[in-house]
């Protein structure tokens, strides 16, 4: 699917490393990044297993990201298909 045209609206990052996300056509998704970052280690990643880091996400261009290390494609969080 492809999903050019959709963006996150808002989102809660939780202490679990799951984030809620909503979309601007309305879709909610609930992803687990700290599955994702177990899976796959990295020293890049790896900080953000720490709540606190993990907190620190923020809202760019319509998608979530976290410092300069880590986001996803849009399309990915809007199907919960990180590990795809």
């Amino acid at each position: 699917m492809t999903v050019d045209y959709v963006t996150i609206v808002s989102f809660v990052c939780h202490d679990d490393i799951t984030v809620d996300l909503v979309f601007s056509d309305g879709t909610h998704q609930h992803v687990d990044v700290g599955a994702f970052i177990r899976k796959h280690p990295h020293p890049q990643y790896d900080k953000y297993l720490k709540p606190s880091n993990f907190r620190k996400c923020r809202l760019e261009y319509g998608n979530v990201c976290w410092g300069n290390d880590l986001e996803f494609h849009l399309e990915d969080l809007y199907e919960n298909a990180i590990f795809a």
